[in-house]
């Protein structure tokens, strides 16, 4: 916050306000900034445990969205992040395997450019783009770009630095035999699906286990002259995907792994796009209370660490909820006091029964 001097002209309302008052927007799924200054006034004075005096006004709220750094939240959420991992624990991923599993992929989020003018994306629409990378284990993120609609995948992809052994999953938007061939360098494996476009050269072909009748080939193969660079030792794997009455071919340069793996492993990609899927259904992301870009930005910085906090929960609790279900039901608990963990593993217990005394009493005043 001192970093970014984010409470100049603060006019009383603190970076902490206006974060509560946008976890509401969030949480509560209010729909514009009278909705959450009004829900946040009828809470009858427990705002005042939150280290808030009131709730602020309209215009106050306005301002502060307008005006106020929203990197201040972009620093929070990697710091809400770094907690919920280390308390989230090494959950694992499925796989036999101990490399580290990541998966990448972004996701376009749609604005009118008449009113949003500063994400200009085409002649007739704006927009801005999530750039995500998906930690397998536990499936929480483990990295997060907000840019313009322009800005492509692979500009964000190459700005990453992996540790050794890491198995990153991406799709066919980061094709780049330059990017490729340093990822090799750094010794970080990756899988992703192989462009139509993209010339080749077989240098040999591998067996197939006979018991996994969806595989029909496993290949080395060399890339040829894709942009000016050419790769070698990379796998090409083509798989018949029965639901889909299609074959699959995907591209890895992991040497050992079984065919049948990396064929699982790109099928968990589906765990990010879900991700981005439960995001834009349940929190306010589509639509804005504010047009300029601080505002935007706020606002999906907090989404995001909504969301990080909802998968925490659903990590941590012993009941087995749906992210759905989850921040359904806590919409109906925002500011009811209760033992938050109690209610995460049990939460459609009873009343707690009366005491003796308790109902001796409750007969004598009836």
């Amino acid at each position: 916050m001192k970093k970014y001097n984010g409470e100049r002209h603060s006019r009383g309302f603190t970076c902490w306000g206006q974060f509560v008052a946008m976890m509401f927007c969030q949480l509560a799924h209010a729909h514009s900034l009278r909705e959450i200054c009004g829900g946040l006034a009828g809470c009858e004075g427990k705002l005042k445990h939150l280290g808030l005096g009131d709730a602020p006004c309209r215009s106050t709220l306005a301002y502060a969205n307008e005006h106020r750094p929203w990197e201040v939240y972009r620093d929070l959420f990697y710091s809400v992040l770094q907690r919920c991992q280390g308390e989230a624990g090494q959950r694992g991923h499925g796989f036999r395997f101990k490399n580290k599993l990541l998966s990448m992929d972004a996701s376009t989020i749609g604005l009118c450019v008449s009113m949003y003018d500063w994400a200009h994306f085409q002649r007739a629409k704006g927009a801005v783009k999530l750039h995500l990378l998906l930690d397998h284990d536990g499936f929480l993120p483990k990295y997060a770009v907000i840019t313009t609609g322009k800005t492509h995948e692979i500009q964000i992809a190459r700005r990453i630095i992996f540790e050794p052994g890491t198995i990153v999953v991406f799709d066919q938007g980061y094709t780049d035999a330059g990017w490729w061939a340093a990822l090799n360098q750094q010794g970080v494996y990756f899988v992703s699906r192989l462009r139509a476009d993209l010339k080749y050269q077989v240098e040999r072909d591998m067996a197939i286990p006979p018991a996994h009748g969806h595989l029909r080939k496993d290949q080395q193969i060399r890339i040829l002259h894709w942009r000016g660079k050419s790769i070698s030792g990379l796998r090409r794997i083509e798989v018949w995907v029965e639901e889909k009455q299609q074959m699959m071919v995907l591209l890895t340069n992991h040497p050992r792994l079984a065919a049948s793996t990396v064929a699982e492993i790109y099928r968990q990609r589906w765990q990010i796009e879900t991700f981005f899927k439960s995001l834009k259904q349940l929190l306010k992301v589509k639509t804005f209370v504010g047009t300029n870009q601080s505002a935007v930005m706020t606002q999906l910085w907090v989404a995001l660490i909504v969301m990080l906090l909802l998968r925490w929960l659903k990590l941590k609790a012993r009941y087995g909820w749906s992210l759905s279900n989850l921040i359904a039901l806590l919409r109906h608990q925002l500011f009811v006091y209760r033992d938050l963990w109690i209610w995460l593993n049990d939460p459609f217990q009873g009343p707690p029964g009366l005491s003796e005394s308790e109902q001796m009493s409750l007969f004598a005043a009836g």
